[in-house]
């Protein structure tokens, strides 16, 4: 199935959309990118649909093509403070406000979000695989993440980031287990399998 444009054609709009919501450690990461109607990117596709080559392609040509786009964070200290739902909500305001041309209309991915002041939105589950804007948005935010805990693993090698890039695998939780979380980690998210609370 090809993917739509966008949802608003009469209107400037901005895909959004994050990576990382599950993870142990990091930051989460969002996206935002305006796509001229007509822009053709092959292959282009959720990201999570893609292979880590697929998506290293696609992020240079997803800037070349966009009108605009952003890449923003929200922390892991972040996320323990104010839940990792809102954290993704931050990232997003902080992608939209990071674009060099303001969106008329936000294509969320999901079924919720805090609304940004002044400009109206629409979310749409399962986006990513629906909409072109929202997917390209998805591929930044996914490569942005990636490369991030790949470089964040050289200093912490034995999380083993540059592979599961701090997904809750076998390996990450064996590995906090054996010597504990660093300042990387969500503390508030359950990081042994077998804790009854978080470290």
């Amino acid at each position: 199935m090809s993917l739509a444009p966008c949802y608003r054609k009469d209107l400037l709009e901005a895909g959004c959309d994050e990576a990382g919501r599950g993870c142990l450690a990091g930051p989460v990461v969002a996206a935002a990118v305006l796509l001229p109607p007509g822009a053709r990117i092959p292959g282009l596709n959720d990201s999570k649909k893609l292979s880590a080559g697929q998506r290293a392609e696609l992020r240079p040509l997803i800037m070349q093509k966009a009108i605009a786009w952003a890449v923003a964070e929200a922390s892991a200290e972040e996320i323990d403070r104010i839940n990792i739902l809102n954290a993704s909500f931050l990232a997003m305001h902080r992608a939209i406000a990071a674009l060099s041309i303001p969106p008329q209309h936000l294509l969320i991915d999901g079924n919720r979000f805090n609304p940004y002041t002044g400009i109206p939105h629409t979310c749409m589950v399962k986006g990513d695989g629906r909409f072109r804007n929202i997917a390209a948005a998805s591929v930044l935010a996914k490569t942005h993440r990636d490369a991030l805990m790949e470089q964040l693993a050289l200093d912490h090698p034995h999380y083993g980031w540059r592979i599961n890039k701090g997904y809750p695998t076998p390996d990450h939780r064996h590995a906090i287990a054996q010597h504990g979380p660093c300042l990387w980690h969500r503390r508030s998210f359950r990081l042994l399998a077998d804790a009854a609370v978080p470290l």
